[in-house]
């Protein structure tokens, strides 16, 4: 199908892009990368009246080292992250999971903050974003502000982003040394959403689990964050058993809804392998 029709607008700064949105109000519609937004608009389910592309604001891409803090703006595309020598030594769990994200197409166009912003249950950053507490910072008519990514998903393309803020940088914590991380993810084929993914950063002391964060993409209405099942294994030792009731303690909380790639059953299930998947590959990693 062909959008309806829409004005465009091209703002070359962040204040020009906050003025325009508090001039146009819900009418307007920010476009990132666009891999979300436009196939809804295609098919109608978006219908926004002004379009405000923030593609030529220099100031909202590139990732920096703030202190102990990486900062990534908003509009850097998947494979700067993939191929970001900082990243690779601060946080790899980012350029590995990007790496698991769309096609090379779509690497090279669609950015880590309007997957984020966009609030799409089946989009990856969200989930990788709670594991990694990350915090977003979001900046508006009224100042700037930082909200944690753990609570920012409010339900299916329902953020806690008011409609004339614009998210401008993501600011993730510099993992400690030995910190073990993976993104585990099952899809039907290359560029497909997870039918099921799991995200897990883990540190151990002395054979226990000394830190421990579990997020889950793709299995209800928003990411989530497997708070019961990091508190089963939070001082313990990764054992099969130990495993096992983190991963039933995250398919609890599941609430998946069923399309082409599996009924409820199957999704919760395959939620759990991913978990248990994610901690072993993590706990490898910690040494």
């Amino acid at each position: 199908m062909i959008p309806a029709g829409f004005d465009y607008h091209a703002p070359r700064s962040v204040g020009d892009a906050i003025q325009l949105l508090g001039t146009l109000g819900s009418d307007a519609k920010l476009l990132a990368g666009g891999h979300s937004l436009l196939p809804m608009m295609k098919l109608r389910f978006a219908q926004p009246t002004h379009l405000i592309d923030l593609n030529r604001i220099d100031a909202l891409r590139g990732i920096r080292e703030d202190g102990a803090t990486i900062v990534i703006g908003a509009m850097t595309v998947e494979n700067e992250l993939i191929h970001s020598p900082l990243l690779r030594e601060k946080v790899p769990l980012l350029p590995e999971a990007a790496r698991q994200i769309g096609d090379p197409q779509v690497r090279n166009r669609g950015t880590i903050g309007g997957d984020i912003a966009h609030g799409d249950p089946g989009n990856d950053h969200p989930a990788l974003a709670i594991a990694l507490d990350a915090v977003l910072v979001l900046e508006g008519p009224r100042g700037s502000r930082q909200v944690k990514a753990d609570g920012f998903f409010k339900g299916p393309y329902m953020t806690d982003m008011a409609e004339d803020e614009i998210l401008v940088e993501i600011r993730v914590p510099a993992f400690a040394p030995k910190t073990g991380y993976a993104y585990e993810k099952l899809k039907r084929k290359t560029g497909d959403w997870a039918t099921a993914a799991a995200a897990v950063v883990l540190r151990l002391d002395g054979g226990n689990v000394s830190h421990i964060r579990i997020a889950l993409t793709n299995v209800a209405p928003m990411a989530l964050r497997a708070s019961d099942a990091e508190a089963t294994l939070l001082g313990k030792a990764l054992t099969d058993a130990t495993i096992a009731d983190a991963a039933a303690k995250a398919m609890a909380i599941c609430d998946p809804a069923e399309d082409l790639r599996g009924d409820r059953d199957y999704k919760t299930a395959m939620a759990g392998q991913m978990v248990k998947r994610a901690i072993a590959k993590a706990a490898v990693r910690c040494q």
